[in-house]
């Protein structure tokens, strides 16, 4: 393969993966209190399966997307939703990709530990952005105030449990999947 074929490969598969975090958004798992998307195990698996950058790359290209008025997010789109309490989450979906993913590559063929340990790492970026980014928009802008103890149950607690299975999936679709991803940049 030449130089030029791979890199027309790998922008395939980052619309490819674009586009599943999209349709993620929508794909909800009806749960009490918050919903539960798969926006995290699709950003997740890109961070796996296509690195640290790249993987940050397909969220940050989502993001664009969706903040130039696409209504690719969980809520819709548009420049206003960086007001949006869960944007945060977004921001750290972008985080989370490119920590799971360099964790995930630093060896060409990863333990399902190490992989675990990448989509643990990477899932901690998302709560930490998301948390952060809700606490101060809802209570500096919004003024809806929320204190601690309701974010920390509300935005951690109650939907965490999701997102730990979701990690031990998305860890044994990378060690499955992994040295597929890595045989094609031969």
């Amino acid at each position: 393969m030449t130089k030029n074929t791979l890199k027309i490969n790998d922008i395939v598969i980052c619309g490819l993966f674009v586009a599943l975090i999209a349709i993620g958004a929508f794909i909800k798992v009806p749960v009490p209190f918050v919903p539960f998307t798969l926006q995290t195990l699709f950003t997740t698996l890109a961070g796996l399966f296509l690195g640290g950058k790249k993987g940050f790359l397909c969220v940050c290209v989502y993001m664009v997307l969706g903040l130039i008025g696409l209504p690719i997010f969980a809520s819709g789109g548009g420049p206003g939703y960086i007001f949006q309490p869960s944007f945060g989450y977004i921001i750290g979906f972008a985080v989370g990709a490119l920590l799971t993913g360099t964790i995930a590559h630093k060896k060409a063929n990863p333990s399902y530990c190490k992989l675990l340990f990448a989509c643990f790492a990477g899932l901690a970026m998302v709560y930490l952005f998301g948390m952060i980014y809700y606490y101060i928009i809802s209570n500096f802008y919004l003024g809806t105030g929320i204190g601690l103890w309701p974010l920390f149950l509300y935005c951690f607690l109650l939907v965490v449990p999701g997102d730990i299975v979701m990690c031990f999936f998305a860890a044994m679709l990378g060690k499955r999947l992994i040295p597929v991803f890595n045989k094609r940049k031969v």
